[in-house]
């Protein structure tokens, strides 16, 4: 199983100017976005983290999830929520031939934990080829934007860059510790396990 980013998350100058002002950076006469591009870095690098933590993409973009057989027959759970629409499913053989599969044989079930393809009307998914695989291409994110993530996830992604931008050169010894703060923000996103 691998999944694969298709396109970066679209912060915009909007989020670059909200880690700004978190941090209290000046701005004005003096302000000629010289560190945009690292205060940029550090918000992709917190939103990477807490996509990690939680399971569940931030901004929307497109992925695609390569498996080598389904898990069960008729579903299979997908590695990261909210999907908000699957655009292709596609099995290859071993010898690299592509084939779409037609859009009536399986279902997105949305779950925000959880989502899944599922084959429709209870029939199984489409059959992968010994050595072969399917590829699933599909859209994924709480928000479009930034300006629309939900305010806690904005919350706790402006304190983690800010976070890792302060600390930058220290070494605390918390290796992987994320502040109490964003934990506390995160706690009802994380996956339930029973």
């Amino acid at each position: 199983m691998m999944l694969t980013e298709l396109e970066p998350p679209v912060l915009g100058t909007k989020a670059v100017r909200d880690l700004a002002d978190h941090l209290r950076l000046g701005s004005g006469f003096a302000d000629d976005g010289a560190q945009d591009a690292l205060i940029e870095l550090y918000l992709r690098t917190a939103m990477a983290a807490i996509e990690a933590r939680i399971g569940k993409a931030l901004v929307q973009r497109a992925f695609s999830w390569t498996v080598t057989r389904w898990r069960e027959t008729g579903r299979q759970a997908l590695p990261i929520a909210p999907v908000r629409q699957v655009t292709t499913v596609r099995i290859v053989s071993a010898s690299g031939t592509e084939q779409e599969t037609d859009s009536s044989l399986w279902v997105l079930v949305p779950d925000g934990q959880a989502p899944s393809l599922q084959g429709s009307w209870g029939r199984a998914l489409p059959g992968i080829p010994d050595l072969g695989r399917a590829e699933i291409e599909f859209s994924a994110g709480y928000a479009v934007s930034w300006e629309e993530l939900p305010a806690d996830l904005r919350q706790a992604t402006l304190l983690l860059a800010a976070s890792y931008y302060e600390n930058r050169s220290a070494d605390e010894g918390r290796e992987g510790a994320l502040p109490f703060g964003v934990l506390a923000l995160l706690d009802p996103y994380r996956p339930v396990r029973l």
